[in-house]
């Protein structure tokens, strides 16, 4: 029996009988963005000291911290159990001013984004006659009032579209709703690499504001990405919020899609794996080999790396590695072998199980 997208039944039933709206809420998936509601963050709920070039992942999962350019400008980002009353929403993401920087050199570009795989967005038919707008809507909250850019970036084609939002009252949740019209050029490569991009700005010089807002979509020119965006890291008192993050196509906004935790954890796995419990043994005193199975296949074969040393037990002794030491055999999507150095008195052959809680990090992020 083949299975039918849900909301195409709609489609089959009389024109009277229930409305193609109602369909839209319970469409699976309809969210393009993966943990929109800021709910996994399994490296953590704090991270200090983001400055210039730390570039990377830090706490919700899927979300891109960026800053680049001359700028002093330190951030504090966290996992808030703040969040919109009322709407569903118990966790967010924040970013905290720690270090102002009132005069942003003209290179200078803050922001968090989302990277979207190719082959998660080919019903958007970018690049066609049919090409689908897609709808942005999230809750966001800052005590710096004003004008705010959202950009989306096709990087395989090079092209850019930005919007603005405004922030009108300050320390107030508030719901923000922005349609992007369908773009004709520019097919999206069919593949699991970083097609689309969905950045929220934070600051930007001017190499990003001294042209035009890309209203429409265009050939990406840095000085038309963010025209008008105010300053969020002039002031040590600046902070930002977001939650309840949702991309869908068409041109209005549905109710979030909130997924069930288990599913919400299952597609941030595909990205990046937090594995504190796995077996293997000693090939030798100093090196012990372990092996492990991933519950949900990554998106390429991750690279690996450690926490912290290592401690595992024979179930008699206990033995610690005197430093991190880690090397790939194996890396695929479904599983990981290698061998872990630097420890002493290990037996040849011995079953070992890891006993701390320190992790192996497994990471396939965009």
């Amino acid at each position: 029996m083949a299975i039918t997208r849900i909301g195409n039944i709609a489609n089959t039933l009389p024109d009277d009988s229930i409305s193609n709206s109602k369909f839209t809420d319970i469409v699976n998936f309809k969210n393009i963005i993966i943990n929109g509601d800021m709910s996994i963050a399994q490296r953590g709920t704090s991270k200090t000291g983001l400055t210039n070039g730390d570039t990377g992942y830090w706490t919700c999962d899927r979300y891109q911290f960026r800053e680049l350019g001359a700028t002093t400008a330190v951030f504090t980002q966290t996992q808030e159990t703040d969040a919109p009353s009322g709407q569903g929403f118990v966790k967010s993401l924040k970013m905290d001013v720690t270090t102002a920087d009132t005069s942003l050199a003209s290179d200078v570009s803050i922001m968090i984004r989302h990277k979207i795989e190719g082959q998660n967005l080919q019903y958007l038919k970018k690049g066609t006659a049919n090409a689908e707008s897609v709808t942005i809507s999230f809750w966001v909250k800052s005590n710096k009032t004003g004008t705010y850019i959202c950009e989306i970036q096709d990087n395989d084609n090079s092209r850019v579209i930005s919007k603005s939002y405004t922030i009108n009252s300050a320390n107030t949740w508030e719901k923000k709703t922005i349609t992007y019209e369908g773009d004709t050029t520019g097919v999206l490569d069919n593949d699991n690499g970083a097609s689309i991009q969905v950045s929220f700005i934070l600051s930007a010089g001017t190499d990003y504001t001294s042209g035009t807002l890309a209203t429409s979509w265009e050939s990406y020119t840095a000085s038309n990405t963010a025209v008008g965006q105010v300053n969020l890291a002039d002031n040590t008192a600046n902070e930002w919020l977001v939650t309840g993050v949702q991309l869908e196509a068409g041109t209005t906004a549905s109710d979030f899609e909130f997924l069930p935790y288990d599913v919400n954890l299952a597609r941030c796995l595909r990205y990046y794996q937090k594995i504190t419990g796995f077996v293997g043994y000693g090939i030798n005193s100093t090196i012990f080999q372990a092996s492990y199975s991933f519950p949900t296949p990554m998106r390429a074969n991750p690279s690996a790396s450690q926490s912290a040393v290592l401690t595992i037990s024979d179930g008699v002794s206990n033995f610690s590695q005197s430093s991190t030491s880690i090397t790939t055999q194996s890396a695929q999507v479904g599983s990981w072998y290698g061998f872990f150095g630097n420890f002493s008195g290990l037996t040849q052959f011995r079953p070992h199980s890891k006993t701390t809680t320190d992790a192996i990090l497994f990471d396939a992020e965009l």
